[in-house]
């Protein structure tokens, strides 16, 4: 089992100097109970809506970006990486526009940050499950600063903030981070690991004790990875939105925006079955009542 991440805080009216210190030297930080019990069900049922209006409508991409299919432990499709979820729901833009949520952006000072919803991937719907069908079931080590390469720009400081949805003791997998790796220069950036691929234990990982309702913060330099749960079936889901908190030039993303080429060559799998099976199919189709950027 991973050494555990200790330390964890409560984020009230503002983000301490404790707070923002501990941050800066670590790299990660872990707020208790951002959201209720209530809340949590609340966006649970309003992310299953737009996830079941996506698939009934065979919508492959929201502004250019795949989402990732797979199959539930039921054996019924589900989507397993969804990027714009606020694009379909007033109620989680309204999140992102939140006050609370919005003092996270002290933690890029002394860079100008702020909430994404129309820019990279938006706010992304990760759905881990560790069944034979699933198509997400871990993801291997690496930082979310090289993207910004592949996007024809320099890499720009970045938060990447998790509002875990699901119960998920370090035990049971997980986010697992290396602290302190976000700022130890370009070498450790792009060759402490091999991205993507490797999935192995590291004698200086640190997982988190994750609680339903809890949110995380990592820098976008540091080194991290999600671990596959060790058991299988239900027990083993793990719902996440994440947040990305950016700096630098605003460019938002439309229907009309191109794939980027790191989407194209991760292709995950597609399960092509009839309409009525709620098959993925090409074409993406706005929300109705909703605006179309």
């Amino acid at each position: 089992m991973s050494a555990i991440l200790q330390t964890s805080f409560r984020l009230e009216d503002q983000v301490t100097d404790k707070q923002a210190e501990f941050f800066r030297k670590n790299g990660v930080i872990h707020f208790k109970n951002f959201i209720d019990p209530g809340t949590v069900k609340l966006y649970l049922a309003e992310i299953s809506r737009v996830e079941n209006y996506l698939l009934e409508n065979g919508v492959n991409k929201v502004n250019g970006i795949p989402l990732k299919f797979g199959l539930d432990v039921n054996g019924s499709a589900i989507i397993q990486r969804l990027a714009f979820t606020s694009r379909y729901s007033e109620i989680l833009s309204e999140f992102l526009r939140s006050d609370k949520l919005r003092l996270l952006v002290k933690l890029l000072e002394p860079y100008s940050g702020r909430i994404s919803e129309t820019e990279k991937d938006g706010l992304v719907v990760n759905h881990y499950l560790n069944t034979e069908n699933s198509q997400y079931t871990r993801l291997g080590w690496h930082t979310d600063s090289p993207r910004d390469l592949f996007l024809g720009s320099r890499i720009l400081p970045m938060l990447n903030v998790g509002l875990h949805l699901d119960d998920c003791p370090v035990s049971n997998g997980g986010l697992k981070v290396l602290p302190g790796t976000h700022n130890k220069g370009w070498f450790t950036l792009f060759f402490r690991k091999k991205y993507f691929v490797d999935n192995k234990k590291d004698k200086n990982e640190i997982g988190l004790d994750i609680e339903a309702g809890d949110l995380t913060v990592h820098d976008g330099r540091l080194w991290h990875r999600v671990e596959q749960s060790p058991v299988t079936g239900e027990r083993s889901r793990r719902r996440v939105m994440y947040i990305p908190v950016i700096t630098g030039a605003y460019k938002p993303k439309t229907a009309s925006s191109p794939t980027p080429f790191y989407h194209r060559v991760s292709q995950f799998k597609l399960y092509k079955f009839d309409r009525k099976k709620r098959t993925p199919l090409a074409e993406e189709k706005p929300a109705a009542g909703l605006a179309v950027e």
